[in-house]
C-alpha cells in the first residue's frame, strides 16, 4: 500500500523523498482506508452512489417533457436532442481535468467542487428561455456531474482490496444503475403536474442535499494525499517558529504547479499510451452507446407501436431498472466468487486483472441475447412483457460486461492513478452516448425494430467478445508495454 502510494505520488510529481520515510502505523493502521470500518466504507459508497444517480437521471428526466421545452426555448427537434445530448459530452471530457485535480488536491474536495458546479449550472438551464443558456448550461452541468462517474469507482478501490472487489462494484451500482430508468417515469409524472423547469431544479435541489450529506460523511480515501498530509503534519509539529510555519505554507503552495501540471497530462498519456486502456474504453464507449440509443426511443415504441400513454409507456422503464439493479447486486457477489474460485485454482500466483475476464463473458452473452429478443419482439409487436424481459435482460448484460471492465481496470490502477485511468477509458463512453441517438430515428426507419437492433447486437457480441479475447490472450503483455511507453514518457 505504502509502496502504491509513493509511486502514485511522485507520478503527480510531489515531493517523493520525503514521502518515501512516510508509511502507515503498521498494517493495522486505522488511518489506511483498507482498514475503516465497514460501516463508513459503506456510507461514503453509498454517498457517492447518489451523486452517480443524480448524473444519470439527468440524462433522462427531462426526457418527458422535451417536447415542451424544445417548443419554449425555440429549438427544432435535431438541434433540441443536440442540445440535450451534449450533456455527454460534458460528462466525457471534464474527467480530463477532475481526475488529475483528484490526484493532487484529494477526492473530498474535487466530488464536493464538482457537485457545486453541477447544481449552480443545472439550476440555471431553463432560466430565460434561452436556447444559448440551455445548451452551455447542459454542458456545463454534465461536466460538474462528471465527478460522480470519474470519482466513485476509485475511492471504493481505494477502500476495497481486489477479492473485494465486486462488493465495490455492487455498492457503486447500488443507485446510479435505476437513474436512466427512473429519471423518465420520475419526469413523466411530474412533467403533467409541475412547470417544466421544475424537473431541473428539483434535480438540482436532490443533488444539494447529497451535497451536503457528503461534506459530513465522505472522508478522504486517496492514500498519496493521506500520506502527504501526514507528513505535512509531522513537519508542523517539528517547526519551531511562526516563520518555520510559513516557509513550510509558501512551499506547499509553490509545489501546486509543478504538481499539477504532470498531473493533467495524465490521463491522455494512458489513452494515447496504454493499450489495455484503449481496448477497455472501446468495449465500454460501444456497450454504452447502444444502451442509450435503445433508452432514447423506448417510450415512443410503446408510445406508437403500442398506442400507450406517455405515463403508461415511461413505466416500462421499470423493465431496465430492474435489469439495472439486477446487475448491480447479483454481479458483484459473482464478480467475487468468480475471483476466489481462481485465486484457488492458483494459491502460488500473483491475481492479475485478467481473473475478471470470465465475469465479462457472463455479461456479454446475455446482454447480446436479450438485445435480439427486444429487437424482434418489437418489431413483430408482441406482447409487451416480452419487450420489457429481452430490455431487462440486455441491461442485466451490459452492464455486467462493463462492470467487468471496470474492476479490470481499478485492479490495474488500484491507488496509482485509478482517477486518471477511469477517465481516459470513459470519454468514448460519452461520446457514443452522445452520438449513437441522434442517428437513432434514421436507424429504424430505414431498418425497422427487428434488423436495427439485432445491427446492434451483431456490433455489439462480435467487438465484445473481440475485446475480452485481447484481454484474455494478450491482456499481460498489453499492461506491460503500457506502463513501459507512459514511464519512458516520465523519465
Amino acid at each position: 500500500m505504502t509502496k502504491a502510494a509513493s509511486k502514485s505520488d511522485i507520478e503527480a510529481g510531489s515531493n517523493s523523498e520525503a514521502l518515501e520515510n512516510i508509511t502507515w502505523d503498521g498494517p493495522g493502521d486505522p488511518n489506511n482506508p483498507y482498514n475503516w470500518p465497514e460501516s463508513r466504507k459503506i456510507a461514503v459508497g453509498i454517498v457517492c452512489s447518489v451523486s452517480q444517480l443524480v448524473t444519470t437521471m439527468s440524462a433522462s428526466m427531462i426526457v418527458p417533457a422535451l417536447d415542451q421545452i424544445l417548443d419554449d426555448v425555440g429549438l427544432g427537434p435535431s438541434t433540441g436532442q443536440i442540445a440535450f445530448s451534449v450533456f455527454f459530452l460534458g460528462l466525457g471530457f471534464a474527467p480530463f481535468v477532475v481526475a488529475p485535480l483528484a490526484e493532487v488536491f484529494g477526492r473530498k474536495p474535487v466530488w464536493l467542487a464538482g457537485n457545486i458546479f453541477y447544481v449552480f449550472w443545472n439550476a440555471m438551464c431553463p432560466v430565460g428561455y434561452s436556447p444559448a443558456l440551455m445548451i452551455i448550461g447542459r454542458l456545463l452541468s454534465g461536466s460538474g456531474a462528471s465527478v460522480g462517474i470519474t470519482l466513485t469507482g476509485p475511492v471504493l478501490a481505494d477502500m476495497y482490496q481486489a477479492k473485494d472487489r465486486g462488493k465495490a462494484v455492487a455498492i457503486a451500482g447500488l443507485l446510479p444503475y435505476l437513474g436512466p430508468a427512473l429519471g423518465p417515469i420520475i419526469g413523466g409524472v411530474a412533467s403533467q403536474h409541475l412547470w417544466w423547469p421544475w424537473l431541473f431544479w428539483i434535480l438540482s435541489i436532490f443533488d444539494m442535499a447529497g451535497l451536503v450529506i457528503g461534506y459530513f460523511v465522505i472522508h478522504e480515501s486517496y492514500a498519496p494525499v493521506l500520506l502527504r498530509r501526514k507528513l505535512e503534519a509531522t513537519l508542523d509539529e517539528t517547526s519551531k517558529s511562526s516563520k518555520d510555519w510559513k516557509t513550510s505554507l509558501h512551499k506547499t503552495w509553490d509545489m501546486i504547479p509543478s504538481r499539477l501540471g504532470p498531473a493533467l497530462r495524465i490521463p491522455f498519456k494512458l489513452l494515447i499510451l496504454h493499450p489495455s486502456i484503449q481496448i477497455i474504453a472501446f468495449g465500454m464507449a460501444l456497450a454504452f452507446g447502444v444502451y442509450t440509443l435503445v433508452l432514447s426511443t423506448f417510450a415512443q415504441l410503446f408510445q406508437q407501436a403500442y398506442h400507450q400513454s406517455s405515463t403508461a409507456a415511461s413505466l416500462h422503464y421499470i423493465a431496465i431498472a430492474m435489469g439495472a439493479f439486477a446487475c448491480a447486486q447479483a454481479g458483484g457477489p459473482l464478480m467475487d466468487l468468480i475471483w476466489r474460485r481462481m485465486k484457488t485454482r492458483r494459491p502460488d500466483t500473483e491475481p492479475t486483472p485478467e481473473y475478471r475476464v470470465p465475469y465479462m463473458l457472463f455479461g456479454i452473452v446475455p446482454g447480446v441475447a436479450g438485445l435480439f429478443c427486444y429487437a424482434w419482439a418489437a418489431e413483430r409487436v408482441t406482447h409487451w412483457v416480452v419487450v420489457d424481459i429481452g430490455a431487462g435482460v440486455f441491461t442485466c448484460g451490459s452492464f455486467m460486461f462493463s462492470q467487468g471492465l471496470l474492476a479490470y481496470l481499478l485492479d490495474e490502477f488500484s491507488n496509482t492513478q485509478s482517477a486518471s485511468a477511469n477517465a481516459a477509458s470513459r470519454v468514448g463512453t460519452y461520446v457514443l452516448g452522445f452520438a449513437f441517438p441522434i442517428f437513432a430515428p434514421e436507424l429504424y426507419s430505414s431498418m425497422g425494430y427487428g434488423w436495427g437492433i439485432s445491427l446492434l447486437g451483431i456490433l455489439l457480441g462480435v467487438f465484445g467478445v473481440l475485446t475480452i479475447l485481447l484481454l484474455h490472450l494478450r491482456g499481460e503483455k498489453l499492461r506491460s508495454r503500457g506502463r513501459q511507453k507512459v514511464q519512458s514518457t516520465v523519465n
